[in-house]
């Protein structure tokens, strides 16, 4: 991972750029360097590329969201950053407001600009693109790289500035291939971290400009209305980037919100992926958890799970990264069935309250309830968990719905492609 680190101020900030990016060449556009050292002015500003573009390793394959989340973590900790502001654009968005419901004690506070909750079009989301317009403007991606940047979305303000067109197709030529960057455009597309919003407790600013292209005012007032506290600013304009029309007001309001008085580490509630396990199978009536539980903590530990109550043959366990448990369901279910003892499991990433060695909260119960519908050897999953692994090579097949108290319509849940 490539990332570099200026300025002097007392808050450290990372800014996680949307799309692609590359380091040094950021510094040959006037307005975005321009950026840059007014960030640094009151921060010490943490700039990083993601896995696959810019200086960072290429051809590394499609990440999920979650290691993605994990790679800015790893920054964090190269830098010795423990408590951050984490600054997303557009699709770096979704990525810092999964960290911050992950690692809220890490978090000082979160700003977005530009930035949305899913990638694509759906009944219940009706701003974002449909299939049919994000795979038009890939063709476009594709045809036009190289040349001048169309600066028609990015930055309608800078269209006639050839300076900027032009430094910003050379920029997006060294931050990827055209294949890669096609590819990352797709897997965006697929983003979709509605259902974690509510598990975002750290101070928030949002920032949208309103006749933004590519991400619509709609989708900014729809974060702020689905973050506790989350503070809302429009402003005039068509621009995308943060370095375009609005570039010092970003800034300003950037300055006014972290120098303020940020308040304490947040208390104990956590965004977890819920591990339901249930054993049958072993013989003279011994309990299989009980039986086989060196094993258990053996798989538990590996994928850095933690478990959290055992009885009665079934097993609750918590994760700070939605695959991990998926990974560490499969190896128990192998691992197991080799002692002639069947398992079933659930997955759920939601919040949950930490006291102490205790988890309560809705994620337990409804990945508990989810453990009702799987059959011997099936990993269920929700929705949310689906949504958060785009990338892992995990497949899902539709397994059915059912009723969530709390939460309105159907919660549908899947099976593990080739689970059972």
């Amino acid at each position: 991972m490539a990332y570099q680190v200026t300025g002097d101020g007392p808050v450290d900030l990372i800014h996680v750029p949307g799309w692609v990016s590359n380091l040094d060449h950021a510094w040959g556009s006037p307005r975005l360097s321009h950026v840059h050292r007014r960030l640094g002015t009151f921060s010490r500003l943490i700039r990083m590329d993601k896995r696959g573009t810019g200086l960072s390793d290429r051809n590394v394959g499609l990440p999920t969201l979650e290691e993605r989340m994990e790679d800015v973590r790893a920054v964090l900790d190269a830098v010795g950053s423990k408590r951050t502001v984490l600054f997303g654009s557009s699709e770096g968005g979704p990525m810092c407001m999964l960290f911050a419901a992950t690692y809220p004690e890490r978090t000082a506070a979160l700003v977005l600009n530009g930035a949305y909750a899913r990638g694509r079009w759906s009944q219940d989301y009706p701003w974002a693109k449909t299939s049919e317009q994000v795979e038009e403007d890939l063709a476009i991606v594709e045809k036009e790289w190289g040349a001048a940047a169309d600066m028609s979305n990015a930055a309608p303000s800078l269209m006639s500035d050839t300076f900027e067109t032009e430094w910003f197709a050379a920029y997006l030529r060294n931050s990827a291939s055209p294949a890669d960057a096609i590819a990352l455009w797709r897997w965006g597309a697929e983003i979709d971290v509605r259902d974690i919003l509510p598990a975002v407790h750290v101070p928030t600013l949002i920032m949208q400009t309103t006749g933004d292209g590519w991400v619509k005012r709609e989708e900014g007032r729809y974060l702020a209305t689905h973050i506790e506290g989350a503070r809302y600013i429009e402003f005039a304009g068509r621009d995308h980037v943060i370095w375009g029309e609005n570039s010092d007001r970003i800034v300003d309001e950037i300055q006014a919100f972290v120098t303020g008085a940020l308040p304490a580490a947040p208390g104990e509630r956590l965004l977890v992926s819920v591990l339901s396990l249930d054993m049958t199978g072993s013989p003279f009536g011994i309990d299989p958890a009980e039986r086989h539980a060196e094993a258990l903590r053996g798989e538990l530990l590996a994928a850095e799970g933690r478990e959290i109550s055992r009885s009665d043959g079934k097993v609750l366990a918590v994760f700070q990264r939605p695959t991990r448990s998926i990974q560490c369901a499969i190896a128990i279910r192998d691992r197991l069935r080799q002692s002639g003892v069947e398992v079933r499991s659930a997955v759920h990433i939601g919040e949950c309250e930490q006291r102490g060695h205790q988890f309560s909260g809705a994620a337990i119960e409804l990945s508990s309830r989810l453990l009702d519908h799987a059959r011997p050897g099936e990993i269920i999953a929700s929705r949310t968990v689906r949504d958060l692994v785009v990338g892992s090579g995990l497949r899902f097949e539709e397994r059915g719905e059912m009723a969530a108290s709390g939460l309105p319509g159907a919660f549908p849940f899947y099976a593990v492609d080739g689970s059972a």
